[in-house]
């Protein structure tokens, strides 16, 4: 059974910085493709960032720049460093793999950039 479990969320100022964990299980992790989702409130979830299996990566164009997805195969987990974070990034992060038709996500994460 597939499980993403997020962590790292919180409240921080316009400009700080988060970085969030996904934990997996379940998955031959290295051979996947990872990925991290936002949803903000009235909003449909959209992609942030995606890392395949060979540690290519792509990004939103409202993240690039700012934000970094890495893997750590040995550890089964994914991140997401966000820096110079702005008030419209406040959102609930999910973490996603899709190992064969259907995806997965984890409980999400709620991130809030407030002063």
């Amino acid at each position: 059974q597939v499980q993403l479990v997020e962590s790292g969320g919180g409240l921080v100022q316009p400009g700080g910085s988060l970085r969030l964990s996904c934990a997996a299980s379940g998955v031959i992790f290295r051979f996947n493709a990872m990925a991290w989702y936002r949803q903000a409130p009235g909003k449909e979830r959209e992609l942030v960032a995606r890392i395949m299996s060979g540690g290519s990566t792509n990004y939103a164009d409202s993240v690039k720049g700012r934000f970094t997805i890495s893997r750590d195969n040995a550890k089964n987990t994914v991140y997401l460093q966000m820096n110079s974070l702005k008030p419209e990034d406040t959102a609930v992060y999910y973490c996603n793999v899709r190992p064969g038709i259907s995806p997965y996500w984890g409980q999400g994460t709620q991130v809030t950039v407030s002063s």
